[in-house]
């Protein structure tokens, strides 16, 4: 619940209290720090089996900023045509050492799309010159509103979170969420009624499968 939804550890605690589990909010932190991101790289790696092969799969780019401590991080973003997000990465610069360490370790997980659609910033095409990926580059108004729509829900867990005080826990949090979010978003708003009622129903079957 508590990465899932945009709720406080505070909410969890009396969230479950009322379900009959007494238990402190700092066991609701050590229960997402410790196990979060063992279901979060299971449902990576099912992702990434299932894309195996497919030819047409295009990514698309974006990185949003992030203060941490009152100081500017930023969270780099690659997202698929379908709106799932690949890979989370953050980093302190936004320069072409930094997207190009992202974009290695995008590769490196998902292997290589048909196109990359990026947004003007001189340094995507600084990394893509080096990788040797300037063919597959998109740039277009309007061209990367998918990955910039899935920067919502992260927005709304950090204002839940009261923002982020370490990089390391930004990063552990966005990876996990990142994939959490995935297994549930089923684009209701393009289905309907019961077509999401059977998508919803198997996706907490595979969740509950995860967990045990």
């Amino acid at each position: 619940m508590y990465v899932r939804f945009p709720l406080s550890l505070r909410n969890v605690e009396d969230l479950l209290f009322e379900r009959g589990i007494d238990i402190c909010h700092e066991t609701v932190r050590h229960w997402w720090n410790r196990f979060g991101p063992l279901f979060a790289g299971d449902i990576r790696r099912q992702r990434v089996n299932r894309m195996k092969g497919f030819r047409q799969w295009k990514w698309h780019l974006d990185e949003v900023y992030v203060k941490i401590n009152g100081e500017m991080h930023y969270l780099w973003r690659a997202v698929d045509q379908e709106g799932e997000i690949l890979e989370s990465y953050v980093t302190k610069k936004r320069d072409k050492v930094a997207a190009l360490r992202f974009m290695k370790r995008a590769l490196k997980r998902h292997g290589s799309p048909e196109t990359i659609t990026t947004d003007g910033l001189r340094s995507y095409k600084a990394a893509m010159t080096t990788l040797g990926n300037t063919d597959k580059q998109e740039m277009g108004r309007w061209a990367n509103n998918r990955v910039e729509n899935s920067h919502l829900p992260f927005r709304r867990r950090e204002r839940a979170m009261l923002r982020f005080r370490q990089m390391k826990s930004l990063q552990k949090f966005a990876s996990v969420h990142a994939n959490v979010h995935n297994h549930f978003n089923l684009d209701r708003h393009l289905i309907d009624r019961q077509t999401y009622k059977t998508a919803r129903s198997a996706a907490l079957a595979e969740w509950q499968n995860l967990m045990a």
